[in-house]
């Protein structure tokens, strides 16, 4: 007679931490590997240290990598929650969804918006990511901000409730009325 509703449930702090480390897992494994190259080049130049040349070129070489790793970083996050899949490879292992306040996918500017909200999130002492275990919905201020929900369960909209009944008809097929 009635239908039941599905109300979402929202991911807590400790899942969302774990799929956090999957992906920091992941993207370590690409930039790890070259920071050694840098070290190895750097370890490489001699005794008495790498001379004015060398130094230049591995402060260039780092720069470039941290302007890569952000680009690469923002790029994955992004890309990731605003597919299909609704969230990164972490998030996907785990079985969490990044949705709107509607439960559906959200756009690549509003993942973009997410991901940036991460940093000011850091910046105040990782506030931001505490939030998360303690408000009603465990959105972290880059959640609120964006306007996106971190949910577990299969995907899709959350659905409509059923009508009210229509109690303004009299009669039926007991005639009554």
């Amino acid at each position: 007679m009635f239908q039941s509703i599905q109300t979402p449930v929202y991911a807590g702090f400790w899942l969302r931490f774990a799929a956090y480390l999957i992906d920091t897992i992941i993207v370590g494994l690409v930039f790890v590997p070259i920071g050694v190259v840098l070290a190895m080049i750097l370890a490489a130049s001699g005794d008495g240290g790498p001379d004015e040349a060398t130094l230049g070129l591995i402060q260039a070489l780092n720069g470039g990598l941290n302007l890569v790793s952000i680009l690469a970083t923002w790029l994955y996050s992004s890309l990731l929650e605003s597919s299909s899949w609704q969230g990164t490879v972490g998030k996907k292992l785990i079985g969490l969804r990044v949705t709107d306040l509607d439960g559906n996918r959200i756009s690549f500017g509003k993942a973009t918006g997410r991901h940036f909200g991460k940093m000011l999130s850091s910046l105040i002492c990782l506030i931001g990511f505490i939030m998360v275990a303690f408000t009603e919905k465990h959105q972290g201020l880059h959640d609120q901000m964006a306007g996106t929900l971190v949910v577990t369960g299969p995907g899709g909209p959350l659905p409509e409730p059923p009508p009210p009944p229509d109690f303004s008809q009299r009669g039926g097929t007991l005639g009554l009325g």
